[in-house]
């Protein structure tokens, strides 16, 4: 048992990237973002037993980090007292890093505006996920996951700009 659990964490250590954008790309709020990720990793460790090494263990730990984030947004949209708490004022040394981080954070927000099929489009695309594995991933062809991602990427410019942050 402890060399399944020591492999799952591991395992978890080496992707753990995949797991924060995959939060940050469902929820607005840090606190937010660490509950889907606690909770993404929750329902690996349930469903580990279920890897039986056919794929590859990111391409199989994004199908459900994905669909928990789905789960959890779908539970997190039936609350009623939903606010937004205001960010610190950090003090940036780095203008450079700063406005980096500003257009990861207009990039974040506008991801979350699309719905849930063009979220994990456009996830999968930024993990460099060829058209067939998305396709696979999702169970569409490669031809319509080629046309989505393109369909995706354009709502995204349009949201982007629509933010007052334009190309």
């Amino acid at each position: 048992m402890r060399d399944k659990e020591q492999e799952f964490l591991t395992r978890i250590e080496s992707h753990k990237g995949i797991l924060h954008k995959v939060s940050k790309m469902y929820m607005d709020t840090t606190d937010d973002q660490q509950d889907l990720f606690q909770e993404i990793v929750c329902q690996l460790w349930k469903s580990y037993d279920s890897f039986k090494g056919e794929s590859q263990f990111s391409t199989w730990m994004y199908r459900v980090a994905i669909n928990t984030a789905i789960v959890f947004l779908k539970k997190e949209k039936r609350k009623i007292d939903k606010y937004e708490i205001p960010s610190e004022n950090i003090k940036e040394e780095d203008n450079e890093a700063h406005l980096k981080e500003s257009q990861l954070d207009h990039f974040y927000k506008a991801v979350q505006k699309l719905d849930k099929i063009d979220k994990a489009i456009i996830f999968y695309q930024l993990q460099g996920v060829s058209h067939r594995e998305i396709g696979e991933n999702l169970g569409i062809s490669e031809v319509n996951a080629r046309v989505k991602l393109n369909r995706a990427k354009e709502k995204l410019k349009e949201i982007i700009k629509n933010q007052g942050y334009g190309f």
